[in-house]
C-alpha cells in the first residue's frame, strides 16, 4: 500500500527527475512545511516529517536507489506570511525542489503562488480549500485528499437521489 508520505516522496522524485538514469538525476530536496504545534499538528506536524523521512529512506533503498534525496522541515505556525517567507527562502537559497504537507489553506495558497512563480512543485495533502484546484489552479500544484466540494457533494447528491427537495 502506498502511504500519503510515500506518495509525496515518489511524486516529488518523479517530478524532479529529468532523466531515466538516477545517477544523472539532479538532487531532490523536499521541504515539509507544516504546523508543528497548533491546530493541524496532529494531521501533519512532526508525524509528517518523520513519515517523509521514512518514505525517503524506503525509496532510496528501493525505487530511488542512487538518487540524492534530502529533507528539510519547518513550522509555518499556520500563518501565510511565515509559510510564504520560508517557501521563498527554501526555493531561492536552499535549492528545495518540492514543498509538501501544507495543512493550512492560507499557507497553501501563498505557497502555491510562489511555487508557480519559481516553477517548483507544491504538494497539498491537508488544506480543504477548493481554490487550489479552481481559481488558483497551477501546473506545479498537486492537491489530493479532500476539499470542501468533495466533502459536501456526496451527502447532498445522495439526499437528492432519495427524493429530497430542499
Amino acid at each position: 500500500m502506498v502511504t500519503r508520505s510515500r506518495a509525496t516522496v515518489l511524486a516529488a522524485c518523479c517530478l524532479g527527475v529529468s532523466s531515466a538514469a538516477f545517477a544523472a538525476a539532479p538532487p531532490v530536496k523536499i521541504g515539509i512545511l507544516t504546523d508543528m504545534s497548533g491546530t493541524y499538528a496532529s494531521m501533519g506536524g512532526p508525524g509528517s516529517v518523520a513519515a517523509a523521512q521514512l518514505a525517503i529512506d524506503d525509496c532510496l533503498a528501493n525505487e530511488c536507489k542512487g538518487m540524492d534525496i534530502s529533507l528539510v522541515s519547518a513550522d509555518n505556525q499556520n500563518k501565510a506570511d511565515i509559510g510564504a517567507a520560508r517557501a521563498r527562502e527554501w526555493f531561492d537559497r536552499d535549492g528545495v525542489t518540492a514543498i509538501a504537507d501544507l495543512t493550512n489553506s492560507s499557507v497553501a495558497l501563498a505557497v502555491q503562488d510562489i511555487a508557480r512563480e519559481k516553477n517548483r512543485v507544491a504538494l497539498f495533502s491537508g488544506p480543504a480549500t477548493n481554490v487550489l484546484t479552481n481559481d488558483k489552479c497551477s501546473p506545479v500544484g498537486f492537491h489530493w485528499m479532500f476539499d470542501v466540494y468533495s466533502q459536501s457533494v456526496g451527502g447532498v447528491k445522495a439526499s437528492i437521489d432519495e427524493g429530497a427537495q430542499t
